[in-house]
């Protein structure tokens, strides 16, 4: 059987199984290395609490976003997979989605304006549905980025928590 999303990530960290148990009962929420087992051998599914554990202590928010995507029958239907990429990458695609949508802002207007989307009018709407949902899903890598940078001590967390607490 292939290794899992999960041990490849536990591997990426160059933790065993018994020291990120180690840590998670330091954090006061017990996990059984046979049960991390399991998980990363696909025996068992993983528990939302768990993935949220294991994203503590890997530091690495993007195993929510994989569960969510990949893993949970809602998440599956609702939710993209998001892939954190460099800053100056997404924030350039962020600009360019924006730049699209901004351009079709009027015929989004004239679209919707009525309350109803005619079949004359369905490619356009649709193409700038893809538009929003592009530019959704590049604030999510953003948001992505930033938890990502904030759990590395990349970004002053005080400071960060400060600031945002004024917004």
């Amino acid at each position: 059987m292939p290794q899992s999303f999960y041990k490849d990530i536990r591997k990426q960290k160059d933790l065993t199984r018994d020291e990120v148990c180690d840590i998670a009962a330091g954090l006061g929420e017990p996990l059984q290395p046979e049960r991390l087992e399991r998980i990363e051998n696909g025996k068992y599914d993983i528990l939302p609490g768990e993935v949220l554990l294991l994203s503590k202590i890997y530091g690495d928010p993007t195993l929510c976003n994989h569960f969510c995507a990949k893993e949970c029958p809602i998440g599956k239907k609702y939710v993209p997979e998001v892939k954190v990429k460099d800053l100056a990458q997404t924030v350039l695609e962020m600009l360019s989605s924006m730049n699209s949508i901004k351009n079709k802002q009027e015929r989004l207007i004239e679209i919707t304006s009525n309350g109803v989307i005619n079949d004359d009018e369905i490619e356009d709407f649709v193409f700038i549905q893809n538009e929003l949902e592009r530019f959704s899903i590049t604030v999510e890598s953003l948001q992505l980025w930033v938890e990502k940078m904030l759990a590395e001590q990349k970004i002053n967390l005080e400071k960060y928590n400060a600031v945002k607490g004024k917004n």
